[in-house]
């Protein structure tokens, strides 16, 4: 048989394999933000504080970027199938487990479990269509992949309140239990190899796995001490070992022979100035995404059916732009919709700085479409910017590192925002306006990565003009 006719038989249509990864990781992801709408209801339910109750979001976000850090490792060592079906059936498992949950430390576990999903099927993804989609068409499959990345978190709260609002929050896991089932049936079906490059086996480096998982754990932990009586010393202890954990990582890296992920691309500045505002907008997103909800139920006195409806006015938006946004990033290069997003990502933050003290409901869904809109033509065309300018070789390290870098930013992000809503404590002051005050912070700290964004977008265009000047 030719090799051209080889080569169509080996890359036969793998689209429909794509979309039913991507469907499963919509899943994931969408249950990932459902639950922030609950908060207040597992907080009565269970007896748990906000900053105990957000680690059901938090602790979900962790185990997935871990699970990323192994993507480019688990791509060489395991078939598309394989990692699909473990994937399938961590989500099938974590929903039972959280849907039957009797306290919250069954309802965590569950959620821990079922984050394995997304950290196993959101890499595969992408991977796959790095592998069969030339560079001048990755914007707009990308795009459309990142529909999944944007979308799905957004959607999560509108979906969690509609449930609870109809039904309670253990729903939210068993109206997904079918869906997951009936994904994995088609999957097993159709998932195969698309590259000629068997499955290899590869001695896995446990230590220095071992110690980036130290470092992100008690980063996330130190950030989430924040709001105790004696959180600033914690964090700082969280910090420090951390840090030190991240040294003894690149210590050992300049040692190990073992499969991890390559730390040559961090060398690239394509990829460190796209993977910076890629991870901060991530951090706004899972931040905005926890607060808004939050806040309209405890500062307005909405539902949380309402709570979680504020979302869907930009989520649409998000859904119907996502393909054009990467289009657009094809035939007119990075730099208007990476400059043109984020502008609108930092007006409106501005925006709720200003106004927080006194928007309504209304107001707080239309600002968020706006928001969401501009941050979603910026978010997924950094990445794919990025991507497309480092070499073939590199493309699925550095998946790895941009889903490890959104997962810990999303942890960080939702930590973090939960900090500020929390942090004003005066006894002059209403609960609601106590709130308010919390969140006016958290907007302005937003509005000034916007700013920080602009820096690294001027910087990420200049450098790869020169690399695409020195190579010409």
């Amino acid at each position: 048989m030719p090799a051209a006719s080889r080569n169509r038989q080996h890359h036969n249509h793998p689209f429909l394999a794509v979309a039913v990864i991507a469907s499963i990781t919509f899943l994931g992801i969408l249950i990932e933000t459902s639950m922030n709408v609950t908060f207040p209801t597992l907080m009565k339910q269970f007896r748990v504080s906000l900053t105990s109750v957000q680690w059901v979001t938090t602790g979900y976000l962790l185990t997935v970027a871990l699970l990323m850090l192994c993507s480019a490792f688990l791509k060489r060592r395991f078939t598309n199938r394989t990692l699909f079906v473990v994937a399938a059936l961590l989500f099938i498992v974590g929903d039972v487990l959280c849907a039957l949950a009797p306290t919250y430390l069954i309802l965590l576990v569950g959620r821990l479990i079922q984050a394995g999903c997304v950290g196993l099927s959101a890499p595969l993804m992408n991977n796959i269509i790095l592998e069969v989609v030339p560079r001048s068409k990755l914007g707009t499959y990308l795009g459309i992949t990142n529909l999944i990345l944007i979308v799905a978190p957004a959607f999560g709260p509108t979906f969690g309140g509609a449930v609870v609002y109809l039904a309670n929050w253990r729903m939210i896991f068993w109206s997904t239990l079918p869906v997951a089932v009936i994904l994995l049936a088609v999957g097993i079906g159709i998932i195969k190899q698309y590259t000629r490059l068997p499955a290899t086996r590869y001695p896995f480096d446990w230590l220095r796995f071992g110690l980036l998982s130290i470092g992100m754990i008690s980063l996330l932990v130190g950030v989430n001490t924040l709001a105790t009586p004696t959180g600033w010393v914690k964090c700082l202890a969280g910090v420090m070992v951390s840090m030190a954990a991240f040294g003894l990582f690149y210590w050992r890296s300049k040692y190990s022979h073992k499969a991890l992920f390559k730390l040559s691309v961090f060398k690239r500045p394509a990829f460190i100035y796209s993977f910076l505002p890629y991870v901060l907008l991530q951090f706004s997103n899972l931040g905005i995404n926890f607060m808004l909800p939050s806040y309209v139920q405890l500062v307005n006195g909405a539902t949380s059916f309402v709570g979680g409806l504020i979302l869907l006015p930009g989520s649409i938006l998000n859904a119907s732009g996502q393909p054009f946004y990467g289009i657009m990033l094809d035939r007119y290069g990075g730099k208007l919709p990476l400059y043109l997003g984020n502008t609108f990502y930092f007006v409106m933050m501005i925006g709720f700085t200003i106004f927080a003290r006194h928007i309504s409901v209304l107001w707080v869904a239309i600002f968020y479409a706006i928001y969401a809109g501009g941050r979603a033509m910026a978010f997924g065309n950094t990445m794919t910017y990025g991507l497309k300018n480092l070499d073939k070789a590199e493309q699925n390290d550095a998946n790895a590192l941009y889903g490890t870098g959104q997962q810990v930013a999303g942890s960080i992000g939702t930590a973090v925002i939960s900090v500020f809503m929390t942090a004003v404590q005066s006894s002059g002051l209403s609960s609601g306006q106590n709130v308010v005050l919390g969140s006016q912070w958290a907007f302005g700290m937003l509005a000034i990565i916007g700013l920080i964004n602009f820096g690294l977008y001027w910087r990420l265009f200049q450098v790869t003009r020169l690399t695409n000047q020195r190579h010409q």
